[in-house]
């Protein structure tokens, strides 16, 4: 008994540890663009987003069900293997954060368990049918009915705006978009939060703690919110700042437009059970946005290393979750411990590495360096 204690302990260590990641990985989806338009100052942008990140939490617990009890098979998982897919997503997030790109912290969990299940279980121990229903056709449609919607939501507030004075328009929607910001993120709270609740669900469901069909106890729901509301107080600066100013020169109709636009697609994807990648919905609202204005510059080169991103995210946090699950299965107890210890160093190195170019509050929205280069490359004619 006093194993199984340890083994699901950990796996709730682990998972708020992902959960905090996931925060500060987020943060930009949400923020981004207020900050770059001056709708919000940094740090009030954060707080107030940690704290809807928290509320959000606790408004629908139906993309927790569908990690819990729908991706894999919860009758073969053991805790040993959740923990492994744990690593995989947090080392994947971290690793995309110290490069300043947006990729899918969904996606990485997802990863990263589905590897580790099919190591530990064996293939029949996912549900491929529901990875495609649930995980795979809405990544792939998320972002494109978002970056429509925004599209189409930017072109009209432009038309609407023509002839009014281009500085009450700026203030106006600077103003909207205080209200449509504080949505995405309670929207994201609704979904990732959930996300981290149906890990720790199936963990203590694979130990009998739980009955198979059960959903997140209060205690779970609380400290996945308080974990991610904790991690996107942090700020995540160095993603904002590639959504806020490395995608698209933005203005605040275009935010409004796209923080619209996500909000609506996540909130009904959190109501229906589909587990989304709120990165890749509020990107593609962005790019959405960008191409709704005329003679806007869209920065479609870092376009492409975030798509680039999305699309090894599960694949790359499978892999290292069937490493990391080979080795709890064959070195049992010790062999998780070897593992949360290899995990703790190597991100102790990528927060130290992340020191060399650091980002906060007082430049995210100075454009990337590469950004930068690549513009004054163009204006020499190189």
């Amino acid at each position: 008994m006093d194993h199984i204690t340890f083994l699901v302990g950990t796996v709730v260590v682990a998972a708020l540890a992902f959960d905090f990641t996931n925060g500060f990985h987020d943060t930009a989806n949400a923020m981004a663009t207020s900050v770059a338009t001056g709708a919000l100052r940094p740090k009030v942008a954060v707080g107030i987003s940690g704290v809807l990140n928290l509320a959000g939490a606790f408004l629908s617990t139906e993309v927790a069900r569908t990690i819990s009890g729908g991706i894999v098979d919860d009758a073969l998982v053991t805790p040993g293997m959740i923990f492994a897919g744990l690593v995989g997503a947090i080392l994947w997030n971290l690793t995309t954060w110290l490069l300043g790109l947006p990729s899918s912290s969904s996606h990485a969990l997802f990863g990263g368990l589905i590897g580790a299940v099919w190591v530990g279980a064996g293939r029949h121990g996912v549900h491929f049918d529901k990875v495609l229903e649930k995980i795979v056709v809405p990544a792939v449609a998320s972002p494109v009915v978002a970056g429509l919607a925004a599209l189409a939501a930017t072109y009209l507030a432009y038309r609407v705006t023509a002839r009014s004075p281009k500085e009450g328009v700026s203030r106006g929607f600077r103003s909207g978009q205080i209200a449509s910001a504080s949505l995405v993120s309670l929207a994201h709270g609704t979904n990732d939060a959930q996300k981290t609740m149906g890990v720790i669900t199936l963990a203590l469901i694979s130990c009998g703690a739980l009955g198979q069909d059960a959903g997140p106890p209060v205690w779970v729901i609380l400290t996945s919110g308080l974990a991610i509301a904790s991690g996107t107080y942090l700020g995540g600066w160095r993603i904002m700042r590639t959504m806020g100013r490395g995608l698209v020169e933005i203005e605040s109709p275009q935010g409004f437009a796209a923080e619209s636009a996500s909000a609506t697609v996540i909130l009904t994807s959190a109501g229906l059970g589909f587990a989304l990648s709120t990165t890749q919905v509020c990107s593609g609202a962005i790019l959405g946005a960008g191409t709704g204005r005329r003679l806007a510059e869209v920065r479609w080169s870092t376009a492409g290393r975030m798509a680039l991103a999305w699309l090894v995210t599960l694949p790359a946090a499978a892999a290292v979750g069937a490493v990391a699950a080979g080795a709890v299965v064959h070195g049992g107890t010790l062999g998780m411990v070897l593992i949360a210890v290899a995990t703790a160093v190597v991100a102790a190195v990528i927060v130290l590495l992340s020191r060399r170019d650091p980002v906060h509050a007082a430049n995210v929205n100075s454009a990337p360096r590469s950004t930068v280069r690549r513009s004054a490359d163009a204006r020499a004619g190189v």
